[in-house]
């Protein structure tokens, strides 16, 4: 997140086999494709924290750096002597961004995480699919992802607050703790009435119509009438002004007390048509709806390759495509995703030109397995 608004970020990597996500699945060439995404960009020192030495390289480097984040378990930048208390030693302004499984504080504290746990302990497991299917996580990183643009929305919230007051802060973000905020609801719901929410497929709990229907050509696409005006757009639309003055129809809460069978109508006008019809007729009644795309869908997108897709260059990748940044700011430079570091690709130059080392000193560090990619 930082660096697409042109943040100098340098990863601090295991001289050794680096970050664990080289590893991941699926690769191209011995590239993993989801490290190539989020890495790019990026300059790789490779510097053993486990080792005295390394962890006063890295606090040299502090010294001259606005932001740290890390994602170690609770306790383990303690154990070395690098907690905020002393990061603010040696940097008084330093913003210190940790991210981990259940938070710095609390009895969970020191539990390990990923965002498979994350997904289930926060309740989005539990409302995620079908009434008759089984509590489903995600196929992807999601939590791991809200928790990434949540650490970058404090870390920003840090440095304007730093820009007042002079001092650096600390940032503590749990896996958990920004998808449990999307699905407050639920929260709220069975402390007010003691209801618990449940899973409800591709509908909503709190407004009708809205889902994933199948048109006639057997293409997908979602609607989504959650407003009233549109639900009574969306009735003009199928031809059924009447459904506008229906008691069973009329309102939101009528729609949700009949909501099957207003999916059912719903479902039946969709699939009497191909999809494409379907969408011009929601746009030129201003229904919200939109379809279901694949990758090779999104790739041809006129609006996603003028605003959205950007190329993943320099790689074993070739002509690779990405999603860009979240943000669009119009004094902020668009970021370069030119090449994905190899493991301590960066190691040289950034001791070299931040804290004056000399290739003797580099190769004493290489020597002593301090530091790799120096040459």
């Amino acid at each position: 997140m930082l660096r697409d608004f042109v943040a100098d970020v340098i990863k601090i990597e295991d001289p050794s086999n680096g970050d664990m996500a080289r590893q991941w699945q699926p690769q191209k060439d011995g590239l993993a494709l989801g490290f190539a995404r989020l890495n790019s960009g990026k300059q790789s020192a490779g510097i053993d924290l486990r080792r005295p030495e390394g962890r006063e390289l890295v606090l040299d480097l502090i010294r001259e750096a606005d932001v740290v984040i890390e994602s170690f378990r609770p306790g383990r930048l303690e154990a070395w002597g690098m907690d905020f208390e002393a990061l603010s030693k040696v940097n008084p302004r330093i913003v210190l961004t940790r991210v981990s499984g259940f938070g710095q504080s609390g009895p969970y504290s020191s539990r390990p995480g990923f965002g498979t746990v994350a997904e289930t302990a926060s309740g989005y497991a539990h409302l995620n699919g079908w009434p008759d299917t089984p509590p489903t996580a995600p196929p992807f990183g999601f939590a791991d992802s809200i928790a990434g643009i949540s650490a970058a929305f404090g870390t920003a919230m840090a440095l304007f607050q730093r820009e007042r007051t002079g001092a650096g802060t600390e940032i503590d973000v749990a896996l958990y703790e920004p998808l449990m905020f999307i699905l407050g609801d639920a929260i709220l719901n069975y402390t007010s009435t003691g209801t618990i929410m449940n899973r409800v497929g591709n509908s909503s709990g709190s407004a009708s119509p809205r889902g994933i229907y199948q048109a006639g050509d057997g293409k997908w696409l979602s609607i989504a009438a959650s407003a009233q005006t549109i639900a009574m757009r969306l009735f003009d639309a199928m031809g059924k002004p009447e459904m506008k003055t229906d008691e069973r129809y009329a309102t939101n809460t009528a729609r949700m007390e009949n909501n099957s069978e207003l999916q059912e109508i719903v479902k039946a006008w969709v699939g009497s048509m191909p999809r494409q019809r379907v969408l011009d007729t929601l746009e030129e009644y201003e229904v919200v709806g939109a379809a279901v795309n694949d990758s090779s869908d999104i790739i041809e997108d006129p609006h996603f390759l003028e605003r959205t897709l950007m190329n993943l260059s320099g790689t074993v990748l070739g002509s690779a495509m990405v999603p860009g940044p979240i943000l669009h700011a119009s004094n902020s430079a668009k970021p370069s995703y030119d090449g994905v570091p190899e493991v301590g690709e960066h190691t040289a130059t950034v001791l070299r030109d931040s804290l004056g080392k000399d290739s003797a000193e580099l190769q004493q560090l290489v020597a002593d397995g301090v530091i790799a990619g120096a040459r």
